[in-house]
């Protein structure tokens, strides 16, 4: 492939292909980051319709560390629930604050994703598809098919987030091994009035032959979803009907369905894939093009918005010419095990699904266990992806770690000599932070070189936090932490740690 008009002389920098929730979210991450990404989106225009109905815990506070939450909430449920193969836990029994799962549309966050990519910077070109690719040690060039012709697009970077069939991620060659079990679902949105009637289907009921669930997208229509295990649709090309979804309700339940008139209906499936490398070269992929499951308390959706976040900021380093050689390789590393997690407690909450037969016994077991809270906990973490940590480069491992390297901060408010702030609030700019509560001016010294990438604040102690000092990477993740006070072993830990994530210092004899 050579490139044509739009080759070299007009490289972009990074093209996002996918303009879903994690193509978004990533064209967010990286425009913020000082580098204008391109987002490439197959369909013509926004349709307002998509499958996702919920963001859990992490990606809540995720989209609160870069100021996007807030004017989400008025459109979105707190659910301050969570359960593992619809067994009810209780998140408000964790030790230490986090947010809850919010019911939100995928509609609506795209929506909002979009428009703030676009403040940014970022531009979303509609009715553009990727049908080819080729790249070499300097870039990629992308074949672009739009509007009946064809170009070719030169870009120093791409990343697929163009879903479960992703064009990018069979262009490059990747393998997405897996399975898919036969399955029967519809999902869709009815207009319909909140009466008792309706407000009696509402929740996730387990049945039989499989699952049904109703909630309320707002005050005039609900989403329902049927699964049917061991079936097959007639035709699963065929255009989903009203007439299916309620004999799909039917067979379920034995009950009617939920009266109303059809906004949206299409087929969701029980396939479980992922891609055996996020990364080919210079080629990414990311959400479901990386990693596809069985959809269950927003796991899907956030697994994905959490890979963009974890990709922008690296790719933005490389961009910017300051990442470290391997920074790159760490995106792979770091969330290739998180996807193969996702697809393994789905897998283990479908197995407590079906059979009804046969599984309800272990359910009831199970409920019983969920009652201690060292179980409640565990799950808990687990389906809000509370649980992800990383390996940080340079420093100790095991027992000698500190219980935050590798970790996020929980929200925790603080007293900055800036004013009041939180550690949200502190990661908005989308660089590094140093969070100094030491009460001295000598940690400043030691980040001379890094100054535009990594950020300092200082605030009075937070019991809370547990650390003197803390290295947070642009994601939010703790990259180095001091205990009690900052020793000379610490000192060393934080060089190490500032060559790991921020690259070598901008000039030369910068304290490290």
């Amino acid at each position: 492939m050579t490139a044509g008009t739009e080759g070299a002389a007009n490289a972009e920098t990074v093209v996002v292909v996918g303009a879903g929730p994690t193509g978004l979210m990533l064209a967010c991450e990286l425009a913020l980051a000082g580098a204008r990404p391109v987002v490439l989106e197959r369909l013509p225009e926004h349709s307002g319709q998509a499958p996702g109905m919920a963001i859990n815990s992490t990606v809540v506070e995720l989209l609160d560390q870069r100021g996007l939450m807030d004017p989400l909430r008025d459109e979105s449920l707190e659910w301050p629930q969570a359960h593992f193969a619809h067994l009810f836990l209780e998140p408000t029994e964790l030790s230490e604050p986090h947010e809850y799962t919010h019911v939100l549309p995928q509609a609506h966050l795209e929506r909002w994703l979009e428009e703030r990519a676009g403040a940014l910077g970022a531009r979303v070109l509609r009715g553009h598809e990727v049908v080819g690719l080729a790249q070499d040690a300097d870039g990629v060039t992308v074949r672009v098919r739009s509007g009946g012709t064809e170009r070719d697009l030169r870009c120093a970077y791409l990343v697929g987030c163009d879903g479960a069939r992703s064009a990018v991620r069979q262009l490059a060659g990747i393998e997405f091994p897996g399975t898919d079990e036969p399955f029967y679902g519809i999902v869709g949105d009815l207009a319909t009035e909140l009466t008792d009637e309706v407000i009696g289907h509402i929740g996730a009921h387990q049945c039989p032959a499989g699952v049904y669930t109703v909630s309320p997208f707002g005050p005039g229509g609900v989403r329902i979803a049927t699964g049917e295990f061991d079936a097959a649709p007639p035709d699963p090309d065929a255009p989903v009907t009203v007439d299916e979804l309620r004999e799909s309700v039917r067979r379920l339940t034995g009950a009617d369905p939920v009266p109303g008139a059809p906004i949206w209906l299409a087929r969701w499936h029980n396939a479980t894939r992922q891609a055996d490398r996020y990364r080919e070269g210079r080629v990414f992929v990311a959400g479901d093009a990386a990693h596809v499951h069985f959809p269950l308390g927003g796991q899907a959706m956030s697994t994905g918005i959490e890979d963009a976040v974890n990709l922008g900021w690296k790719l933005a380093a490389a961009v910017g010419g300051w990442a470290a050689p391997d920074l790159l390789d760490t995106y792979h590393a770091e969330r290739h095990p998180v996807g193969e997690r996702a697809c393994l407690t789905t897998r283990a909450q479908v197995a407590l699904m079906h059979p009804m037969s046969r599984v309800a016994p272990l359910r009831d077991v199970f409920s019983e266990l969920l009652r201690f809270p060292d179980v409640n906990d565990y799950l808990v973490r687990m389906a809000g992806g509370l649980d992800v940590r990383y390996r940080m480069a340079g420093q100790p491992s095991g027992d000698d770690a500190h219980a935050l390297l590798g970790r996020r901060l929980p929200a925790v408010p603080l007293n900055t000599a800036d004013g009041p702030s939180s550690t949200a609030q502190v990661l908005r700019t989308g660089r590094g932070v140093l969070l100094d509560f030491t009460g001295r001016n000598g940690l400043d010294e030691r980040l001379d070189g890094w100054a535009g990438r990594v950020d300092v604040v200082r605030a009075e102690p937070e019991p809370r936090i547990g650390a003197c000092a803390l290295l947070l990477r642009p994601d939010g993740r703790v990259a180095w932490a001091a205990g009690d006070r900052v020793e000379r072993a610490e000192q060393a830990g934080l060089g190490n740690a500032l060559r790991a994530w921020f690259g070598a210092p901008a000039r030369a004899g910068a304290p490290a």
